[in-house]
């Protein structure tokens, strides 16, 4: 398999130095952020690549002898959202990181399907959980029809850019598990139009990855490698969709996730938790999963994504690479392959 890592972890320094993080951490692979909720960092000359040869090849040239290479884009933010400023900033984020890969050789991006407002001339997002009354499902037929129109344009710019477009399963969107990838298929017609399969946020939803792989076969594009523990006491007592969330000041960090919205503070008692890979499941778990999406592609794209709060950012990923590279010789050896 073609290990690396997405590189929001490493925003905090430039991306030659980022890296040399991940060459020692004898991973090779940087999937790179180019907007949606982050900023484009490590992509400085966004805007040149576009439209100069010489900016891509100067650019390509940063990974030249390093041992890591591009392995592909991430614009992950919401590009159906009703507030112009974030909606039409991120889908915009989207288009232009369609472009960018073509421009880079690149034939992926990872980002999230969105989430509408529940009706026209809604501001705020409404993320239907649990449709059982006929409201809820007039809320959704009209949230599908902007995703179905917004994603067959973008399916057809993919399409025509020699992309592949993989959309996480996060919560909070249109598209958050196996039914919701066949809808919008089904509804856009999509050829380009796939799924990046993040383990996590299929955890914490009790789903099975192994089996979302198996059912999605080859709608999967791309994998991301980050674990989850569940707070077994406290979800016992405030299940998995637990909102203890504390809204953060302006005074204090926090993250600008686009327009006026900002991260709030992850609960105290937590139901579940973000952690490095091996803190949640364990190698055998994480080599099943590698050989689902070996069974998909055997050149699938999987990229640790770091967000255990718990470890520094180097320590987080030094824990997450030794399982996956743990996982990907023990899943050789099984296959009887030279690692």
């Amino acid at each position: 398999m073609k290990l690396g890592v997405y590189n929001a972890i490493l925003h905090d320094r430039p991306l030659p130095e980022a890296l040399k993080v991940i060459a020692d951490l004898g991973l090779t692979g940087i999937e790179i952020n180019t907007g949606g909720f982050l900023p484009a960092v490590h992509v400085p000359t966004f805007d040149q690549i576009l439209e100069s040869d010489a900016a891509r090849d100067d650019y390509l040239a940063i990974f030249e002898g390093t041992g890591v290479s591009i392995a592909g884009l991430n614009c992950n933010g919401n590009p159906l959202h009703p507030k112009r400023d974030i909606g039409e900033k991120h889908a915009e984020d989207i288009r232009r990181s369609i472009r960018l890969a073509h421009r880079l050789g690149q034939n992926r991006v990872v980002t999230m399907s969105g989430l509408p407002g529940g009706e026209p001339g809604a501001t705020t997002v409404n993320w239907v959980v649990n449709a059982w009354n006929s409201a809820a499902l007039d809320v959704l037929d009209y949230q599908w029809g902007v995703a179905a129109e917004f994603w067959k344009e973008t399916d057809r710019l993919a399409a025509d850019h020699g992309v592949k477009v993989a959309l996480e399963l996060h919560p909070q969107n249109i598209v958050f598990n196996t039914a919701d990838v066949h809808k919008l298929i089904e509804l856009t017609g999509a050829t380009h139009v796939g799924v990046e399969l993040d383990a996590s946020h299929l955890f914490w939803q009790q789903m099975d990855p192994v089996a979302v792989v198996r059912e999605l076969g080859p709608l999967v594009f791309q994998a991301a490698a980050k674990d989850v523990r569940v707070n077994t006491a406290n979800a016992a007592l405030y299940g998995v969709l637990d909102n203890s969330f504390r809204r953060l000041a302006p005074e204090e960090n926090r993250t600008n996730l686009g327009g006026d919205e900002w991260a709030n503070e992850w609960p105290t008692n937590s139901a579940w938790d973000f952690v490095a890979l091996g803190r949640g499941h364990d190698t055998a778990y994480w080599t099943e999963f590698l050989r689902a999406l070996h069974e998909v592609d055997p050149d699938m794209l999987v990229n640790i994504e770091h967000e255990d709060v718990s470890l520094g950012r180097i320590e987080g990923l030094e824990v997450a690479a030794k399982v996956l590279r743990d996982a990907d010789a023990a899943l050789s050896a099984s296959l009887n392959l030279t690692a």
